[in-house]
Order: structure tokens, then C-alpha cells, then sequence
């Protein structure tokens, strides 16, 4: 009998070239390197087990910290814990190589109530919500085995809740996104969500600076130069439209910085309260200034240019013909099409926030931020209702004068409000955040604002700012 050999062989015994073989798989094609990728983090104290007890709180509680996937990590639960988790998600820290923790400005709330809280400080730092999203989600699925790994073996939480601030607020409402759930390695269902001062328009956030940019620069005279050369000319557009400008305090020229502070207002929120003060004290504008002359890369979170300003009509308010000379001489940016697409390797480099999620949310945003804009909320309460879940979302207007510049009163009844919510109780009220003539009141977000200044506002900016808002705004709200 004849040996056989090679695929003749396989064809004689059903395989091969017999046509039943399965077909084989597809090459895996590997996402491009981005700058991100390259960069070292480095837990600031990856020996650590444990971290300081709050001061002031009665209540016993285990407190853990350690490394998980190259993340530092907190968890401190309760002595008598009453089953439910809350993530918290942290901002923007920079571009350092250290990681740390930061534990949630309610955290005395929670651990007198009997909530656990877990904070990562993500794997990366810099704009990169998609580690803070897996690293946030992959802790809170650790939960259960750190607790037992630690001598305190623990049933599954109850309920599982997550809130952020700022770019946190960014990781919070992208966790919830039915994208995010889809996409993402480590895949979490929270119960609800409490965004605080949040990037609640994704990228359309650095859109608004494009678009802070580029008005100034054509209200000053150089429209057309290259925008990511603004360091070049940053001082003649800064002469021409302040008169003071420094990290303090802000005074407009007259009159091209009043056109150009009247376009900044409309394109953050329009006519409404607290933004005067937020020019003049609030000391936000300068942290947006300061990050004109971006390539579109975010840092090097993408590798191409997102930013798109074709979508903007600048508005001078009660200036027709300035208004139609600025439209008429500004930069058109345009992104590209696949900046942010989504990845075969798990979340956008920027993961979105489409509106599209399934559980109660309580958002606030300061009305006097100029950093991450009031105009977020109202972006965000778009897309909720093009997803037809505007009836999840509930929104709350604070009279800050900063970015992020809530006291803790406030921030412990967005949350508890959003608990109850979530548990069976009806919605909780909110602000219209859509309606100009509603924004534009001057009583705007007194119903959700309070300036009580307790034990954890020490050093805060609210501790900072209420003070002068209330002597530059005597008597608006009702005490």
C-alpha cells in the first residue's frame, strides 16, 4: 500500500482538502500605538495596606489599599455595612507619572450610613477616561475577593452605585453608557450614577476650548493663524482682550474683550447667572485658556486631530454686525472622521457618552465653571432625550463661581437623592437646564444651592468662593 503524504493524507482521512475542515481564523489585526501607550505610571506607594482613618468619624471601619493591574487602590467599608458599594471616580490629575488615590468628598456620608466606597487611581493618568472606566469597573469586581483576601469575606453588594468629579464625572457617565457595556474588558451594571461637574460631552469639551480659541483669536485680530502655534501669538491676543490677566483676576479690554467674553458665555452655557463671577474670580477660565493650542490629540489620547468647530455660530450678544464679521473670519476646524472610533481592542480612546443608559442619574454643575462648562449638562440632557431617557436624568444648577466648587451639602443630596431614586423612591427634582429664559434668571440654581460650609469645606474652593459670591450677589436666594 502506498504511503500517503501531506494533504493527500489528510484528504484520504476526512480532512485537508476533503472541504469539512472549519475554516481558520481571522488574522487578529492590532490596534495602532498611540503616544499614551508609551508613557510610565507608577503607584506613588504600592506597598501600602491600608490608609488614614477620617478624622471626627465615630464609626469603625477596615480600610485597604494595594495595586490591582497596576492601579493603586482605597476600599473602606463599614463595621456595620449596609450591602451597598459606591465607586468613586477621580479628575484630571496632569500628565505626572505618579499614581495616587483620591478618596470621595462625601466619603464621611457614606461610612455614617454604612455605604463602602472603592477608589482607583486608574492605571494612567493624563485624559485617559477609558483606563479610568476598566480600572474603576475592575475594582469593583475585585471587591469581594480583596475583602475575603483581607479576613473579612463579604456577601456580593446589593446595590453598586458610582460618582465622579470632573473627568470623573466623564468616567462615571460613560460607565453607565450601553456602549460602554458592550465594549468594555471588565463589565459592570451600577444601579445609578451621581456626576459632579462632569465632562458630560465627551469630547465636545475640547471642541468648546477650539472654539474659545479660535473666536479669540480672530476678535483679536489673527484669525487665521495656525491654532496650534497659539503660544506664538498668545500674548498679542491676551493684550488685546484684557486689560488684566493673570490667575487671579481677569479684566476685560473695551471693547474687544467684553465681544469676546459675550461669545465665551454663549458657546458655555449662555445668558445665566454666576458667570461674571466666574470671569472675575473664579479663576476657571485661566485653567480653559491655558489649554489653547491643542493639536486634537488630547495629550496623546488620540493619534488624530478630534477637534470640530463647523458646527458653531458665534454669537455676540445684541452685536448683528460684529457677530456676522466674527463668523465670517473665524477658523473652521475639522476633525478627522476616525479620531475616536470605536476599537476592536475594548472602549474608544475617548469613550462616549451618548445619552443611552438604563438607571437613574443625578448630575450638578456649577453655573459659574468655565473649564468644564455648564454647557455639558445641556449637551448631556440632549443626547439623554434623543435615547428617549430623559425621564432618567435629573440635573441641578449650583451657583459656583468655580470648576467643581460644591459644598458638601450639596453633593451629599445629589447622591442620597439619586440613592433613594434608584431604590423605588419617585424622581427627585432638578433644574430646566435647556430653556434660555429659565437659565438666564437671576435667581437660576438657588432651589439645589447651599452655602453651608461644614467640617470637610476646609480649604476648599467653595470654602473660597461662597463668601464672594454672596457679597457680589447679596440677597438673590432666599436664606
Amino acid at each position: 500500500m502506498a504511503v500517503l503524504a501531506g494533504t493527500a493524507w489528510l484528504a484520504a482521512c476526512g480532512g485537508g482538502g476533503g472541504g469539512n475542515e472549519p475554516a481558520p481564523p481571522a488574522p487578529v489585526v492590532p490596534e495602532e500605538a498611540r503616544a499614551q501607550d508609551s508613557k510610565v505610571y507608577t503607584p506613588a506607594a504600592p506597598g501600602a495596606t491600608t490608609f488614614a482613618v477620617m478624622a471626627g468619624v465615630a464609626v469603625g471601619t477596615d480600610r485597604w489599599a494595594g495595586v490591582l493591574n497596576g492601579a493603586s487602590y482605597q476600599i473602606e467599608v463599614p463595621a456595620t455595612w449596609n450591602g451597598k458599594l459606591v465607586m468613586y471616580a477621580h479628575g484630571y490629575v496632569g500628565e505626572v507619572p505618579t499614581l495616587n488615590v483620591t478618596a470621595p468628598t462625601i466619603r464621611r456620608y457614606l461610612i455614617e450610613n454604612g455605604y463602602a466606597w472603592a477608589a482607583s487611581s486608574y492605571s494612567k493618568n493624563s485624559y485617559d477616561v477609558r483606563a479610568g472606566v476598566e480600572d474603576t469597573n475592575a475594582l469593583a469586581l475585585a471587591f469581594n475577593q480583596i475583602a475575603a483576601a483581607r479576613g473579612r469575606p463579604l456577601p456580593a453588594p446589593t446595590k453598586l452605585y458610582i460618582t465622579g468629579h470632573s473627568m470623573g464625572g466623564h468616567v462615571t457617565g460613560a460607565a453607565i453608557e450601553e456602549e460602554t457595556y458592550a465594549t468594555a474588558k471588565n463589565k459592570v451594571r451600577y444601579n445609578g450614577a451621581a456626576p459632579m461637574c462632569g465632562v458630560m460631552g465627551d469630547a465636545e469639551l475640547f471642541n468648546r476650548f477650539a472654539g474659545m480659541q479660535v473666536a479669540a483669536q480672530a476678535i483679536a485680530g489673527v484669525p487665521s493663524y495656525p491654532t496650534n502655534k497659539w503660544s506664538e501669538i498668545q500674548g498679542l491676543v491676551t493684550t488685546a482682550l484684557f486689560t488684566t490677566y493673570n490667575n487671579a483676576n481677569i479684566v476685560p479690554s473695551n471693547p474687544l474683550g467684553v465681544r469676546y467674553l459675550s461669545v465665551v458665555e454663549n458657546l458655555t452655557g449662555g445668558d445665566r447667572p454666576l458667570f461674571d463671577q466666574g470671569v472675575a474670580f473664579g479663576r476657571s477660565f485661566q485653567s480653559a485658556y491655558g489649554v489653547f493650542g491643542s493639536d486634537g490629540t488630547v495629550n496623546g489620547i488620540l493619534n488624530k486631530n478630534v477637534l470640530d468647530t463647523n458646527a458653531y455660530t458665534y454669537m455676540i450678544d445684541g452685536d448683528v454686525p460684529n457677530s456676522t464679521a466674527l463668523n465670517a473670519s473665524v477658523q473652521k476646524l475639522t476633525a478627522a472622521p476616525d479620531a475616536n472610533r470605536l476599537r476592536r481592542d475594548g472602549l474608544r480612546w475617548i469613550p462616549a457618552i451618548h445619552g443611552d443608559f438604563k438607571v437613574p442619574v443625578v448630575s450638578i454643575h456649577t453655573l459659574g465653571d468655565l473649564f468644564v462648562p455648564f454647557s455639558m449638562q445641556q449637551i448631556y440632557r440632549q443626547r439623554a432625550v434623543a435615547k428617549g431617557n430623559g425621564n432618567l436624568l435629573v440635573q441641578r444648577a449650583i451657583r459656583g463661581a468655580s470648576h467643581c466648587d460644591f459644598t458638601v451639602a450639596e453633593q451629599v443630596r445629589a447622591f442620597s437623592d439619586m440613592v433613594a431614586w434608584a431604590e423605588g423612591g419617585p424622581p427627585p427634582a432638578g433644574d430646566d437646564v435647556s430653556t434660555p429664559a429659565t437659565v438666564a434668571a437671576p435667581t437660576y440654581g438657588c432651589t439645589f444651592t447651599d452655602n453651608t460650609i461644614g467640617p470637610d469645606d476646609a480649604g476648599s474652593a467653595a470654602s473660597l468662593f461662597r463668601p464672594a459670591i454672596l457679597g457680589a450677589l447679596p440677597g438673590v436666594c432666599p436664606p
